[in-house]
């Protein structure tokens, strides 16, 4: 696909991007930098996409799929053998992408949307009976969503007051900026120990391991946390690119897919 084609292809979606070559830093390795990077910034006239590739790899991007009346397209970057697709559209107050999992192979925007929903919350979905116009919406019968993450109810459950949590953070990463939960429960998940470079966090064997065999990691801002929590909210859910939800009952959380995409490091921009 032409660059000129792919530019009609994002205004027809109501977006600008501006087509750019990769950018490199002194501290990265040719073979670090993905091929495509996508983003979004922001100038006077507003926010737009930037997609960073060199000139041949910027021709072959290829958009599977558009949908004007959604504000998204779903855009195809051919790496070899590997196939990797990214969501771009408008949620809410932002336009924004999203890397699809690999290992769902999906041709349309739609097909995507259902990509990035976790198992839990497909079969919310079809337990719940929701019907097909309202699975994408980020309020219906099985869940609210703010954003990355999804809330399905859980009116059974109850909380000893003296484990609620106040005001807690609800992060995917150490970059983005955390949706703020007025009241939380969290329980279950792996202890692990987390810095900056390391934050995914390290077990407890692992981590003393680790530190044995190179001292100066000691020195490192070292937290102890926990792994992949059940994590539980109620009251409101704010974060300053979305709307605030409120969760009148105890729901459990969960992410999407995104993190489950090879190609999530090619996405720059996070909330």
């Amino acid at each position: 696909m032409s660059r000129s084609f792919l530019i009609e292809k994002f205004e027809a979606m109501g977006a600008r991007v501006m087509i750019a070559p990769p950018v490199f830093n002194r501290w990265q390795r040719v073979r670090e930098v993905p091929r495509v990077t996508l983003n979004v910034a922001k100038d006077r006239r507003g926010e737009f996409f930037i997609v960073r590739a060199g000139g041949e790899v910027a021709d072959e991007l290829e958009v599977l799929d558009l949908r004007r009346d959604l504000r998204h397209l779903l855009l195809l970057d051919r790496d070899g053998d590997e196939k990797h697709r990214f969501l771009c559209g408008h949620d809410e107050r932002h336009w924004f992408v999203a890397a699809i999992p690999e290992a769902a192979r999906v041709g349309t925007v739609e097909a995507a949307f259902e990509a990035l929903q976790p198992g839990p919350v497909v079969e919310r979905l079809d337990s719940a009976h929701v019907r097909r116009d309202r699975r994408h919406r980020r309020r219906n019968g099985a869940f609210t969503r703010q954003g990355e993450w999804f809330f399905v109810p859980e009116p059974g459950l109850e909380v000893p007051s003296f484990m609620v949590l106040h005001n807690e953070p609800l992060s995917r990463g150490i970059n983005s900026t955390p949706h703020r939960m007025e009241f939380a429960f969290r329980r279950g998940g792996e202890p692990v120990y987390v810095c900056r470079k390391f934050p995914a966090g390290l077990p407890e064997e692992e981590y003393r391991r680790t530190i044995a065999m190179d001292a100066r990691l000691r020195a490192q801002d070292w937290r102890l946390m926990v792994r992949d929590p059940e994590v539980y909210a109620r009251g409101r859910v704010r974060h300053p690119d979305h709307a605030t939800v409120h969760l009148g009952t105890w729901h459990r959380v969960y992410m999407n897919t995104e993190d489950k995409a090879v190609a999530r490091r090619s996405v720059v921009f996070l909330d």
